[in-house]
């Protein structure tokens, strides 16, 4: 992660493509605690859609993460990597929930099987 006051002095000189994150501060209004999914999934067709994380903590607390913009393709035992972003940090986690969605009203519903998934923190990358 690049800090957002310091990123231009970082990233300019880097003339090649990436995706970043910033680090975020502890208050509002610019809290954002981010963490890096990594599903490997199982379905035999592939699927496009969006996946929604809801973390739950020892003591019951929970909190979800923000639908992403851009939809995601996921096929048969390919893996693919998504950033979530929540407003606030759990500390010890004992649930992991996921939502697909293809934000489409007509035709039918799809679900995604997962195989394997890794949840990462990159902000506290210890955990």
């Amino acid at each position: 992660g690049y800090y957002a006051d310091r990123w231009k002095n970082l990233l300019i000189p880097m003339s090649s493509p990436m995706k970043t994150y910033f680090d975020t501060l502890d208050q509002d209004p610019f809290c954002m605690y981010n963490y890096l999914l990594d599903i490997t999934t199982w379905n035999k067709n592939i699927r496009r859609g969006f996946i929604k994380v809801k973390l739950t903590d020892c003591a019951g607390n929970t909190v979800e993460s923000e639908m992403n913009s851009e939809a995601s393709t996921f096929q048969q035992y390919k893996r693919v990597k998504i950033l979530t972003g929540f407003n606030q940090d759990l500390d010890k986690i004992s649930k992991i929930s996921l939502t697909f969605s293809t934000k489409t009203l007509i035709g039918p519903k799809h679900k995604l099987r997962i195989l394997q998934m890794k949840l990462k923190s990159l902000n506290n990358p210890e955990r």
